[in-house]
């Protein structure tokens, strides 16, 4: 990590939704917090950049869908007008005299207190000497930097794309591809995040832009950022960059379940133990990546580098307090945390609607749940009651089922027709609707299938309407009705605060949790796991397949590893009252003991031994 960077803040705001972070840097990264923007929606993208555009009084030329490359070109736009505002927001504050109230000075006081830069802002107050307290001010202004801006793909949005005459374009204009492309082509110093898993024919065009490789200093002006659930997935896809020469810059290990948006989870694999495995291992995981990196940068005739560049691991997923957010980065080293749920209670700093911002406010642990709406077929969390739901149930009643499938990201879809198109979609709903009406069968059978029908969500549109609403940006063509997928943290959170209101909560200089009893964030985890476990069991049952019982035995052997974990981990929570580190180990002992009669009560779920496993026990 960086010297400079170091000063500054230890944690940054992940990517939220399609439209909830889309202008996230220009509110907060002149205040040098680093934060994520979605690149899915172009559309949405290029709404976005004519309202700033026209706010900060810029010329607008308008990109439309009929012109060559539009996807990406709408991306690099908006990026690059992102870059000059908030590089004008800096200069600015920059610029700006040390007074109460100015901007300058909210970013000193934004800062954790442990900084040295705080610490020497606070030295800077009580001077009375003029000349010393200017040439300090001059040293201050002089070590200060904005916040990354971010961008990211889900690698998993690739779908290929047409031209007028409905041929297929070359695979360079896919979403994926056209969106990276965009980044690539951009002003940005900064970073793109990939996640949900590998897409070896993104990661591959990552070859063709030379912002992507490291100048001989080291210094790389576009980082790769990979997301990942484990160490073993984070090693394999850093593995693949280092042997195209490209160097990945962090690992982002996030909560498969205690986060927001989509969830992956790991079969049973717990946050605690993901990271203990990356800190044991963090010195050789980096030292073979850079004996790959080398080699290639030796056959690509490019400068090799006799120690490995820097590398990054933060984590996020459910944090809550100071203290776990200290511990974090005390106990497993992580260079930094990400803080994403809360901040959709910062109208500051995310683009929630006034209907939903007080749903999310009110929300408590029986108004989220993790959902079947996305028509990825990735489950989902989501808030009960939400205005996309409540459209969603007002549409089948009129007997109008689904959406118009106006921008078509989310296109998987076969089994009616040759071309793909999304479940969510109306042509699909009406199709397989009719299809079941005429498989004759029981009612609730037939209702129970019209229902898993009917619940996707055309969250293309709906995660980005909050950010045409709380903009006031009309749409002629259609009414807006949001999505939202907070993570579970969101029910401990009630306040709608401020930026600096909820840097202080991160900090430990404010609390801002209600009154509703909050787990520890490895706790929830763990209760979200067993949860997810004895769906899948009863989804599973009775027909269960070679394959589940693998996963059924996999998840099993992960939750009692990470158990054993925090068993031993709790009790050096020395951070935490010991009034929460007792409950936490009650709780652990109270769900260690559910889980196990959960399989004891299962035997033909979990009876399963891998063949490996049987032999070494036979011998």
């Amino acid at each position: 990590m960086d010297k400079k960077a170091s000063q500054l803040h230890t944690f940054h705001i992940p990517v939220m939704g399609t439209g909830f972070s889309i202008d996230t840097p220009i509110k907060v990264a002149h205040y040098g917090i680093s934060s994520v923007i979605s690149l899915v929606d172009d559309t949405l993208i290029e709404r976005i950049r004519k309202f700033y555009c026209e706010k900060f009084s810029l010329p607008y030329t308008p990109i439309t869908k009929y012109e060559e490359d539009f996807r990406a070109r709408r991306i690099t736009e908006y990026l690059n007008l992102v870059d000059k505002i908030v590089q004008k927001q800096f200069t600015e504050l920059k610029n700006s005299a040390f007074e109460v109230g100015t901007e300058i000075t909210k970013y000193f006081e934004l800062l954790p207190d442990h900084s040295p830069l705080k610490k020497l802002y606070a030295r800077m107050l009580s001077m009375t000497d003029p000349k010393e307290r200017l040439a300090v001010q001059k040293q201050l202004r002089d070590s200060i930097e904005p916040g990354d801006i971010s961008v990211n793909i889900m690698t998993k949005l690739d779908r290929p794309n047409f031209a007028q005459d409905g041929k297929e374009l070359p695979q360079e204009y896919s979403d994926a591809l056209a969106a990276l492309r965009g980044f690539a082509q951009s002003t940005l110093a900064s970073a793109i995040v990939f996640s949900a898993g590998i897409n070896r024919r993104l990661y591959s065009y990552v070859e063709n832009f030379k912002d992507f490789y490291a100048d001989t200093s080291g210094n790389i002006k576009k980082k790769i950022i990979i997301k990942v659930s484990d160490y073993r997935s984070a090693f394999t896809q850093g593995k693949f960059f280092a042997k195209k020469g490209i160097w990945v810059s962090e690992y982002r290990i996030e909560s498969g379940l205690n986060c927001g948006g989509h969830v992956f989870p790991a079969a049973g694999e717990l946050m605690g133990p993901i990271l203990e495995e990356f800190k044991t291992k963090r010195a050789d995981f980096i030292a073979t990546l850079h004996g790959v990196y080398n080699q290639a940068l030796q056959l690509k005739a490019k400068f090799a580098f006799w120690k490995p560049l820097d590398i990054k691991v933060t984590a996020q997923g459910g944090i809550g307090t100071a203290s776990e957010d200290r511990f974090l980065h005390e106990h497993y080293g992580v260079d930094g945390t990400g803080w994403a749920t809360p901040f959709l209670l910062v109208p500051e700093v995310t683009n929630v609607d006034a209907t939903t911002l007080k749903r999310l406010s009110d929300a408590t642990e029986d108004d989220l749940y993790i959902s079947d709406v996305s028509p990825l077929g990735v489950s989902f969390n989501n808030l009960k009651g939400s205005l996309s739901d409540e459209e969603k149930d007002r549409k089948f009643q009129k007997g109008r089922p689904g959406s118009a499938c106006p921008k078509g990201h989310l296109v998987t879809n076969t089994e009616f027709t040759e071309k793909p198109i999304c479940t969510a979609s109306r042509q699909y709903q009406k199709l397989k609707i009719e299809q079941l009406q005429a498989a004759n069968l029981p009612e609730p059978v037939y209702q129970k299938a019209v229902q898993n029908v009917i619940k996707k969500a055309c969250i293309c549109n709906e995660l980005g309407d909050g950010a045409l609403l709380k903009n006031n940006i009309t749409d002629a063509q259609r009414q807006l009705f949001p999505a939202v997928c907070p993570g579970p943290n969101i029910a401990y959170f009630t306040k709608i605060s401020t930026l600096k209101e909820m840097v202080d909560h991160i900090y430990g200089r404010l609390n801002l949790l209600n009154n509703t009893y909050r787990p520890h964030m490895f706790i929830k985890e763990l209760m979200l796991n067993i949860d997810y476990l004895k769906k899948e069991v009863t989804d599973a049952l009775p027909g269960l397949s070679e394959n589940n019982l693998r996963y059924f035995y996999e998840f099993k052997m992960n939750l009692r590893k990470g158990m054993d974990h925090y068993i031993g981990l709790f009790p050096q929570m020395m951070n935490e009252t010991v009034e929460l580190r007792k409950r936490s180990l009650e709780e652990l002992h109270n769900f260690r003991s559910q889980f196990e009669e959960f399989v004891t009560n299962n035997p033909t779920v979990f009876s399963y031994v891998p063949a490996h496993n049987l032999q070494a026990i036979e011998a």
